[in-house]
């Protein structure tokens, strides 16, 4: 959101962290993690930061999430690998666990980060660098 409200520059990593009060090293691994996955563009060096790497309107929540948060096991017997529960052959809670996850995701895939943003002037104030405790 950060980046989408500053859309018309390079935003660095220590505003965005100061600004929304986020540790900066969290930001880096999620800053590698959205540049990787195209979401942002990412520029080194001393005028370096980043910006959005799709135009917000085709950034889908729902992708994002997905594609940061669905690789990780929401229970032990999620993982194809290490799952020692012995509860797996038949428990039906992870069938339930499945269906819920989903419909999650399928809340947010309406959600654009530009509908988050866009007309949205008290959080465009919020996530201006002005308004950043410095």
């Amino acid at each position: 959101m950060y980046c989408a409200a500053n859309a018309d520059r390079l935003v660095t990593k220590t505003e965005t962290a100061e600004c929304c009060n986020i540790s900066e090293n969290h930001l880096a691994q999620v800053i590698n993690q959205l540049g990787q996955l195209g979401y942002l563009n990412t520029h080194r060096g001393r005028n370096g930061g980043m910006s959005l790497g799709r135009d917000a309107a085709e950034i889908r929540i729902g992708d994002v999430f997905r594609d940061l948060e669905g690789s990780f096991p929401m229970v032990e017997c999620f993982a194809d690998v290490d799952n020692t529960c012995p509860l797996v052959n038949a428990c039906r809670l992870k069938e339930a666990l499945s269906a819920a996850a989903q419909a999650f995701y399928a809340s947010l895939d309406d959600v654009t980060l530009a509908s988050l943003v866009c007309n949205n002037t008290a959080l465009l104030q919020l996530l201006q660098p002005v308004g950043c405790s410095r």
